[in-house]
């Protein structure tokens, strides 16, 4: 007997568990390194290398369900790039649940002469948020385009902004210049839109003033139009009104501030200026909302 005691003994020694008398500890630098990697990634992180759900989008416009095979660019709670995925995978709750993320903008862009922010309602037509009110423009850097992935300067979602300005409501690239955006933060939320779709974004935000010529894609929005501060109020406070889930928690928390001080700042010609809030915010950082 004395023979396999011992050698109970010696497998104890040798087992990443330490049993004594008070305690029972993992030895963690006895686990192997792929264990104590997956015990350490995020989800987003897993998420990205999980089996994802996919959806038959026959049934939606088939328009917008063209635009779900756009590549988002995946990231990490950290806004560290992954990889990519599709826009339907991106969206689907089932994969959000997992942890899914990926990479996204807001673009608010304000009439020099008076402050006045352009808003636009989302067309019926659109998969996620349908008919709701929102900032002027939202939308993603894209992997299928190599510029879009530049994350210098956050040069990557200043040429997805003007794109998607284009796209959505026909406002010419050459009216909304790379380097005029001002970027301001980057936020991180995770908001459902039905029980099937949703929205888990690190969401970039940028301010822009320009006069811009606005020809509607019926197909991206239903209406638009420019508001005060106080008008913008007055529509969070009709019931008959509802607003996309990202802009209600930018105005609740920032963007009645920014723009204060967007109003404060004027050129001499009496002009705002989005870039004279450069350096207003500290922007190194993904502010958490979830």
């Amino acid at each position: 007997m004395r023979p396999l005691l011992l050698a109970h003994r010696r497998l104890l020694v040798s087992s990443p568990f330490s049993v004594s008398r008070y305690n029972c500890r993992l030895r963690f630098s006895a686990i192997p390194t792929s264990l104590r990697q997956m015990a350490t990634e995020s989800p987003a992180v897993l998420a990205s290398r999980a089996v994802l759900t996919s959806i038959d989008l026959s049934k939606y416009d088939s328009e917008q369900a063209k635009l779900m095979d756009e590549r988002c660019i995946l990231v990490d709670e950290d806004d560290n790039a992954l990889g990519a995925a599709d826009k339907k995978t991106c969206h689907l709750m089932e994969n959000i649940n997992k942890g899914l993320l990926h990479r996204a903008f807001s673009a608010f862009v304000f009439r020099p002469s008076d402050g006045k922010l352009l808003l636009q309602q989302r067309a019926t037509e659109k998969i996620t948020f349908p008919d709701m009110w929102t900032n002027t423009c939202c939308s993603h850097p894209l992997d299928d385009f190599e510029q879009e992935k530049v994350e210098a300067e956050q040069l990557g979602v200043r040429v997805a902004a003007s794109r998607k300005l284009e796209h959505e409501l026909g406002i010419p690239q050459s009216q909304t210049p790379v380097d005029q955006f001002q970027y301001l933060t980057k936020i991180h939320y995770l908001a459902p839109s039905n029980g099937i779709w949703g929205e888990h974004e690190v969401d970039y935000i940028l301010f822009l003033t320009a006069d811009v010529d606005v020809k509607a894609n019926l197909n991206e929005i239903r209406d638009y139009k420019y508001v005060d501060k106080a008008e913008l109020q007055a529509m969070f406070d009709e019931p008959s009104n509802s607003f996309t889930p990202w802009f209600k928690l930018i105005a609740r928390d920032f963007l009645f501030g920014w723009w204060d001080e967007l109003l404060k700042h004027k050129d001499v010609n009496g002009k705002v200026v989005a870039k004279s809030l450069a350096g207003l915010v500290d922007g190194s950082k993904v502010v958490k909302m979830v």
